[in-house]
């Protein structure tokens, strides 16, 4: 008996970490999906990386402003004939030297090249910001898309589970009639075949949605793939108030607030100011600079000098005419240690300090040709900008054509599924009183679950759609609420 009750509390305990498991699968929402996404894409770290690099530039633009400051220190060791640089004599010997030095230097004026440099920083980081905010737009279409795409397949598979369980029951029906003799035994072979048919689909929209939940457990960068899944919503094709604007509305809306034309934009003003960096190359160049150094020496020093006295005087010349010679006192240095380092520093430091202009005259064609390229560049970043807003009227349209068209076939969809349901209603009961065959009937209920699945897909193509089209409006994917 004892034994008995541990399986039965293993056998409980299992149960309940099963169900417990069960519970704790996450059910991702649309809104937890995109932002999930915008969070983790790889191709949004790549823009918020190449933002971070404009913010980089900038500050080495402003850095462009303030002077330069540079140290420096050397050791060396002169060995042979050498000038001693502080007793000024040459020796033979080793002799070691300390130097330091502090260098700095400004810019004056340059043509205002650092300002525009400034300014073309500040467009190409909000440029960077405009790429950013295209790439995650993307990201949440693309997102949006696969998780409409699940709703599908869920539905879909639920229309053909339901079939499968309708020709089920029809065929225990269909058993018992041929058993009692009233329908002949090709009906139940055909509603044999129709089964197994419907299993074959079932098993094909359940593999529709694995895929579809894998593409965007992809999508997300998601490492458990076996376990995600989203939550069970019905959306309504609810037509949106967007659609009651008219083209050209939208087309206006969309150049104010889309970033393919603030991008093209941002390009041409910084293909702009290109040419006035270049220019400014042209013209002269003025910096300051200033320098600070001092030196010492490890050889022995002159301390004093003394009268010789093996040679106390030393003839320096002669008198012109009398040939009569000119002497001196012959005074020999007297050599002690080197000064002490710091005090030697103290005593040799030095300043220099000044302005320098330098004027490009030529320069092998290099700065006019620079001038001419971001002429070229800008003229091409011009037509790019035109050709941006072509093309995002040529897509507002046609997304606008896409979502009538869309709305179109989801409500021509619903009318078939609504006609087909009937069909299909009238069908069984002809059946139900043998007016009709099981290959009739089957094709029938056949017809009738294809327009609910042509019904499905169409409402989340136009769900899709139309949110394209509120995007070029300025309606985000995901309204946060």
């Amino acid at each position: 008996m004892k034994e008995i009750i541990k399986k039965a509390v293993l056998l409980f305990s299992v149960l309940l970490f099963a169900a417990t498991a069960s519970a704790q699968v996450k059910k991702w929402t649309i809104q937890e999906c995109v932002e999930y996404a915008l969070k983790n894409n790889i191709s949004i770290k790549q823009s918020e990386l190449d933002l971070q690099a404009t913010g980089i530039d900038k500050k080495l633009a402003i850095g462009n402003f303030l002077p330069s400051l540079n140290g420096g220190a050397s050791h060396s060791w002169n060995i042979g004939l050498n000038q001693n640089i502080t007793t000024g004599l040459l020796e033979n010997q080793t002799i070691q030297y300390t130097s330091a030095s502090l260098n700095s230097d400004i810019t004056i004026y340059n043509g205002l090249q650092n300002q525009n440099r400034l300014r073309r920083a500040k467009l190409a980081q909000l440029g960077a910001q405009y790429q950013l905010t295209k790439m995650q737009d993307d990201i949440s279409l693309y997102v949006a898309n696969a998780y409409l795409d699940i709703l599908f397949n869920k539905e879909n598979l639920k229309v053909q589970k339901n079939q499968q369980d309708n020709d089920e029951k029809q065929l225990s029906k269909t058993q018992e009639l041929v058993d009692a003799g009233s329908v002949p035994r090709g009906d139940l072979l055909d509603m044999k075949a129709t089964v197994a048919a419907d299993k074959q689909k079932v098993v094909a929209a359940e593999n529709s949605l694995l895929i579809s939940r894998l593409s965007l457990a992809q999508l997300l960068k998601l490492d458990d793939f076996a376990n995600f899944d989203i939550a069970d919503v019905d959306m309504e094709a609810k037509p949106s108030p967007v659609m009651a604007e008219t083209p050209e509305a939208i087309v206006a809306k969309a150049n104010e607030v889309r970033v393919e034309i603030k991008i093209a934009r941002s390009n041409l003003d910084l293909a702009a100011k290109d040419i006035a960096i270049t220019k400014g190359a042209l013209q002269p160049r003025l910096t300051g600079f200033y320098s600070f150094s001092t030196r010492a020496s490890y050889s022995d020093r002159v301390s004093g000098y003394a009268l010789s006295t093996t040679n106390p005087t030393a003839v320096i010349g002669q008198v012109e005419g009398t040939g009569q010679n000119v002497i001196q006192p012959n005074y020999l240095p007297i050599f002690s240690k080197a000064a002490p380092v710091f005090e030697q520093f103290s005593d040799n430091k030095g300043h220099n300090f000044g302005l320098q202009l330098t004027v490009p005259i030529f320069n092998g064609f290099t700065a006019r040709g620079n001038v001419a390229r971001s002429k070229v560049n800008y003229e091409k970043s011009k037509n790019a900008f035109e050709q941006a807003k072509l093309d995002l009227e040529t897509n507002v349209y046609k997304a606008i054509t896409d979502a009538k068209g869309a709305l179109n076939t989801y409500e021509a969809s619903l009318a078939t599924a609504e006609a087909r349901q009937e069909a299909f209603n009238y069908a069984k009961e002809k059946y139900a009183v043998g007016m009709m065959n099981a290959f009739d009937f089957n094709q029938s209920q056949t017809l009738y679950t294809n327009a609910q699945s042509d019904a499905i897909r169409a409402k989340y193509d136009y769900i899709f759609k139309m949110k394209v089209v509120e995007l070029y409006f300025g309606i985000p994917i995901i309204q946060k609420p």
